[in-house]
């Protein structure tokens, strides 16, 4: 051996760059790295949650930010806006904390205080239950079964 394997190099110039080994933990089969388990999605349509406590108002706000479909807010001053919540700012307290949503019908984004939250509804359908990678490859082998030729990965219809 010779060079820096053996310890007579320096360290490397500033500018060389050094490349990390992997420890042995690290290594993995390529099917371990491949194949992850998977998880299910809480199906949230059409729950109105209770909001008795401030936990409960950042927990289901966290549950409508990762939701993919519309939610419908009623604020302590009766009106209702119904949108896909898309942006949260999560403050140190309720008065400080918003979220935004994208509205169908007007340009704007509105943004509401967590604190002027009195519900919040899942109303909206979910647009991505039931497609899954393994959902896809469930109905591929049920159609392939049947007989079915060409069978490919169509779209479904916007509402």
């Amino acid at each position: 051996m010779s060079g820096r394997e053996h310890g007579h190099d320096p360290a490397p110039h500033h500018s060389a760059q050094v490349l990390a080994q992997p420890h042995a933990t690290d290594l993995h089969t390529s099917d371990e790295l491949e194949v992850v388990p998977g998880f299910e999605r809480e199906n949230l349509q059409g729950w109105i949650p209770q909001l008795a406590t401030e936990a409960d108002v950042r927990a289901v706000i966290e549950k409508a930010f990762d939701y993919r479909g519309d939610v419908t807010i009623t604020c302590k001053d009766g009106s209702e806006i119904t949108g896909y919540l898309f942006d949260r700012r999560i403050g140190s307290t309720l008065v400080n904390s918003v979220v935004r949503l994208i509205v169908a019908t007007r340009s704007e984004r509105p943004a509401i205080s967590y604190s002027e939250i009195a519900a919040i509804a899942f109303t909206g359908r979910d647009t991505a239950a039931g497609k899954s990678y393994e959902a896809w490859v469930k109905k591929y082998w049920e159609k392939r079964a049947k007989g079915e030729k060409n069978i490919s990965i169509e779209p479904e219809a916007l509402e």
